[in-house]
C-alpha cells in the first residue's frame, strides 16, 4: 500500500490581479517594467483581497534611496478593527534591490522618465506591484495609438469575417 502524500493547497489569489492602470498604458510610453514587493498592514491585505484598490493616479516617488507608492487608495473594509486608524491614500513602501532602485533613479533623473505603477496582482501569498519608466505621449501620439488600435480591431474582425 502507497503512503498518500499531502497535496499543496492552492489558494484563489495565487497569480489574479487585483487592480491595473490602464491610464498609464494610454498617457505614457512604457519601458523597462520591474515587479516589487509592498509593505503593507494587515487591515490593507484585507481589503486588496476584497479587491478595494485603485492605482488610477499612482506614481512611485524615489527618495533617499528608497521607493514609495504614492496616490494608490486601498479602500478599508467596514469590519476593519476600530482601534486602528486606516488612511486610503498612504505612500506605501516599494520593496526593491539597491541596483533597481538607483537604475530607476538614473533614468528619472537623467533621461526625463517618471516611474507609475501598473498593476497590483497576488504572487503566492505576496502582493506585487508591477512598475514602468514611463515617459509621457503628446496628444498626437495618443491619437496615433488611438488609430492602431481601431484598425487592429478591424483587421480581427475582417479576419473573423473572412474564414468562415
Amino acid at each position: 500500500m502507497r503512503a498518500m502524500g499531502k497535496s499543496k493547497k492552492k489558494t484563489a489569489n495565487s497569480g489574479s490581479s487585483i487592480c491595473a492602470n490602464k491610464r498609464a498604458r494610454h498617457d505614457y510610453i512604457l519601458s523597462d517594467q520591474t515587479e516589487a514587493g509592498l509593505v503593507l498592514q494587515g487591515w490593507e491585505v484585507k481589503s486588496l483581497r476584497a479587491g478595494k484598490a485603485q492605482l488610477v493616479d499612482s506614481y512611485v516617488v524615489l527618495h533617499k534611496g528608497e521607493a514609495w507608492l504614492s496616490g494608490a487608495m486601498i479602500t478599508p473594509l467596514n469590519t476593519a478593527s476600530t482601534h486602528v486608524i486606516c488612511d486610503p491614500k498612504a505612500d506605501r513602501k516599494l520593496l526593491l534591490h539597491r541596483k533597481e532602485i538607483d537604475k530607476l533613479i538614473m533614468a528619472s533623473t537623467a533621461k526625463g522618465y517618471t516611474v507609475v505603477a501598473l498593476e497590483l496582482y497576488w504572487k503566492g501569498p505576496n502582493v506585487k506591484c508591477k512598475i514602468a519608466l514611463a515617459k509621457g505621449k503628446q496628444a498626437h501620439d495618443k491619437r496615433d495609438s488611438d488609430k492602431e488600435r481601431d484598425w487592429n480591431k478591424q483587421k480581427e474582425r475582417i479576419m473573423k469575417h473572412n474564414v468562415r
